[in-house]
């Protein structure tokens, strides 16, 4: 009989976290329209209420770090995952704008738990190869949206509603995030052992790797929330074609992402984070001054080849650079790589009052040069330090 090691086991089972935490965000996102008319809310409204998804995404990641290193990734992340599918339920059943609002900042709260402390478990897991392996996990991740989608627009096309499919979904992650849990690692004990009886702060570098983060996501989120407009408005395009820009730039992104590690692995993270900025650069910029739609589309298609796997080095990174503080570290990374995936949006939407949208995309292509020249941050690979499985 083939047995699977527990390496390999371990790191199918932080896949399926990372795919379950994709799928329950992503059926929320398929489910806003419907929520919204449920619950009587205006759009200036909703975007309010959004904001509170992002604190507690926020006070999520801040708490999970800390909580993963007292206790340990195999105690936290199924503990999260169950938190984070059972709150997952509550935007489904809201009837107002305050009962919607406690519903998402504990939503919130529980997508950043389990953010950081799977990412965090990601971290134990490439330790123990001697090749990087993170960008996969954020792959999935992606995939566990493009699943949520297709699941959302069949249940909405058989008219359940969303306290049905949300409600669902949660007992699916409930059962899976305990069954999986058993696959997970503990490395508490040796990090413990490692660290006892020492005070951290943080080092600059890490500091800098989360301002690199905030950089490169904020780009991100203009591309994911404003691509398509930028079409509709700018280019004229139908509202047919210029959902394509978001596709585009979407599954590109995700391609990147499963390509990622091997790239990673050859040519190292300084690298990818440097060139993959460049290329994300060169794409918002062409996508942005094209006069043509098909231009447009090839250089929303190109930004997110560059900037899929930017983002996975910072975590990993991160993660390293202390192996007793990984999940303190990346919650410092991705806390303030969050706040710039939800103020990109809003600073381009700002600047639209002074600029036209499409000089207003400067400003990321600004951005990922700046993460380009600051790569070197990278430049002691962890990689050195694996044990290979």
């Amino acid at each position: 009989m083939c047995r699977v090691s527990p390496l390999k086991a371990a790191r199918v089972a932080t896949f399926t976290y990372f795919a379950l935490n994709g799928f329950l965000l992503g059926l929320w996102l398929v489910h806003i329209p419907t929520v919204e008319d449920r619950t009587g809310i205006t759009h200036a409204e909703l975007g309010r209420l959004l904001l509170l998804l992002g604190l507690g995404a926020f006070l999520g990641m801040r708490v999970g770090g800390k909580v993963a290193d007292r206790l340990g990734v195999k105690l936290v992340v199924p503990a999260a995952g169950v938190i984070c599918s059972v709150t997952a339920f509550l935007p489904g059943v809201a009837v107002n704008q305050w009962t919607l609002a406690v519903a998402l900042l504990v939503f919130g709260f529980g997508n950043g738990l389990i953010d950081v402390s799977m990412n965090a478990h990601a971290v134990v897991v490439e330790r123990h190869y001697s090749r990087p392996v993170m960008s996969a996990f954020h792959a999935t991740w992606s995939l566990g949206g493009v699943a949520a989608a297709l699941t959302g627009a069949r249940t909405l096309g058989w008219e359940l509603s969303p306290a049905t499919t949300l409600g669902a979904a949660a007992v699916l992650g409930v059962v899976v995030s305990l069954v999986t849990a058993r696959f997970l690692l503990d490395e508490k004990e040796e990090q413990q052992a490692e660290t006892a009886g020492k005070k951290r702060k943080a080092p600059r570098k890490i500091w800098i790797m989360a301002v690199l983060a905030l950089l490169v996501m904020l780009s991100e989120g203009a591309a994911n929330d404003w691509s398509v407009l930028h079409l509709q408005d700018v280019l004229d395009a139908s509202p047919q074609i210029a959902a394509f820009a978001y596709g585009a730039f979407a599954t590109t992104m995700t391609i990147g992402r499963l390509l990622a590690d091997r790239v990673t692995a050859k040519v190292g993270p300084t690298h990818v984070l440097r060139w993959g900025s460049v290329i994300g650069a060169a794409g918002i910029a062409t996508a942005a001054l094209s006069p043509w739609i098909w231009l447009a589309l090839v250089g929303w298609a190109i930004a997110g080849i560059g900037l899929s796997g930017t983002v996975p080095q910072l975590f990993s990174a991160a993660g390293h650079a202390e192996p007793g503080a990984a999940g303190v570290n990346v919650s410092r990374v991705a806390g303030l790589g969050y706040l710039g995936v939800l103020a990109g949006p809003a600073v381009i939407g700002w600047l639209t009052h002074f600029v036209p949208l499409n000089i207003a995309f400067l400003l990321p292509v600004a951005l990922c040069l700046v993460a380009a020249l600051s790569a070197g941050v990278l430049r002691a690979e962890p990689t050195k330090e694996r044990v290979a499985a």
